[in-house]
């Protein structure tokens, strides 16, 4: 195996394991960023070795070893001691051990979802819930997960620290709680999930593709699934699958050019995705709770339905979208909404219905361009895409809708 291949399967293991090891060494002493330390410094380790010595056959289990070493070197540091307790009593004179010594590192389970629920507990500051948690389980640093929430690095920083203070602090257990705990934290793990995936929606062509198992995406996608198989009885749970599943059926890889939904090959399409959403989108509407992920996973499913029939059933979408506005009033369901009606009874219709207090909302002002072009306001439009260009993240968007703005300028 060449350096670059062993490169790449420690990066590999860093996305699929990180989490899993992160919660099995933090679950003994609830010390988030003790464990967070030890993994990355695991990670580090085997982009150093592997590349020269091998691939272990057991990734999980190497790193899981080496940063169960580190983990232990803290706890022997007389640093560690000056400011926490070790995390057994070994008495004065017999040799230091670590609650995670008796671990078999070729038999790691799924340790994620356990973390996930420690990150929804309700001592956690609801603010830090979700970005807690993508962060320990999914490894985003503070810097994109504050980008996303629109707040300063150094302040969503510190927001974490707190949190995992707290976890250590509080010494919340790390298990899948029983289900009258279970239905006040499962909200709050569920947006996470899906918040770990329209993070990714956001970042640039340098990254992996979106339908890669090894991508932030496919790891939501995974979590998600995860989820279902332990809680086939919960239809915004099987809602969240669906979502995903067919939410990424239809993401491209990453590319040169933008391509807006109404102009992508349908042909293209994850045909094995949309099934697996389509199925668990069945699963939930077969009971009787309607929720928010359930809805918008049947948008999704109208937008799929076009890789069957090659149209688009709008008014389906004004009806599923009318309930999401009910149940769930976000910016984002409004402004989707007025897109439809803009499509279905003219653009001046669709202007009409954009929410307000929508200033700083890039889809906002995306979807008024191309009102504003559809009903031949071009300077307005050309305006209107230049902002929403302003508030766009990801290069290859943003140059599509400067592109729009040129376009409707015309030469100069």
């Amino acid at each position: 195996m060449s350096a670059a291949e062993a490169r790449a399967a420690a990066e590999r293991a860093a996305r699929a394991s990180y989490g899993r090891l992160v919660a099995i060494l933090a679950s003994p002493t609830g010390d988030l960023m003790l464990a967070e330390d030890a993994v990355s410094d695991a990670l580090e380790r085997a982009l150093q070795t592997w590349p020269e010595h091998g691939v272990p056959a057991n990734p999980d289990g190497w790193l899981l070893t080496v940063a169960r070493n580190r983990q232990r070197d803290v706890w022997k540091s007389a640093a560690h001691r000056t400011r926490a307790p070790l995390p057994a009593d070994p008495g004065d004179t017999a040799p230091l051990t670590s609650p995670l010594d008796t671990l078999d590192p070729d038999a790691i389970g799924e340790r994620r979802l356990e973390l996930l629920f420690v990150c929804a507990h309700p001592a956690i500051d609801a603010a830090a819930r979700t970005p807690l948690m993508l962060q320990v389980v999914l490894g985003l640093d503070a810097a994109r997960i504050a980008r996303a929430y629109g707040v300063g690095a150094a302040a969503m920083a510190k927001r974490l620290v707190r949190a995992k203070r707290r976890i250590a602090d509080t010494r919340i257990p790390f298990v899948v709680p029983g289900r009258a705990d279970m239905a006040r934290r499962l909200p709050g793990v569920l947006e996470a999930v899906y918040g770990s995936y329209a993070v990714t929606l956001t970042g640039g062509p340098d990254e992996a593709p979106l339908r890669s198992p090894d991508s932030l995406a496919g790891e939501a996608h995974y979590l998600a699934v995860t989820l279902a198989a332990l809680l086939p009885d919960e239809p915004e749970v099987l809602g969240l699958a669906a979502l995903i599943s067919l939410s990424l059926a239809r993401s491209p890889t990453r590319q040169k050019d933008f391509v807006p939904l109404a102009e992508q090959d349908p042909a293209t399409w994850d045909a094995r995705l949309i099934a697996d959403g389509e199925a668990y989108l069945r699963l939930a509407s077969a009971t009787d709770r309607l929720g928010r992920f359930q809805l918008e996973a049947a948008i999704q499913a109208v937008h799929c339905d076009r890789r069957r029939t090659g149209v688009t059933d709008q008014e389906a979408l004004r009806t599923l979208y009318s309930a999401l506005v009910l149940l769930a009033p976000t910016l984002g369901a409004q402004v989707a909404l007025a897109a439809t009606v803009g499509r279905l009874d003219g653009p001046e219709a669709g202007l009409a219905a954009l929410p307000d207090g929508a200033d700083a909302f890039q889809p906002a002002w995306a979807t008024r361009a191309h009102l504003l072009g559809a009903a031949g306001r071009g300077a307005e439009a050309a305006a209107a895409f230049d902002r929403a260009a302003a508030l766009t993240i990801d290069p290859v968007a943003r140059r599509h809708l400067s592109d729009q703005a040129a376009a409707l300028r015309g030469p100069r």
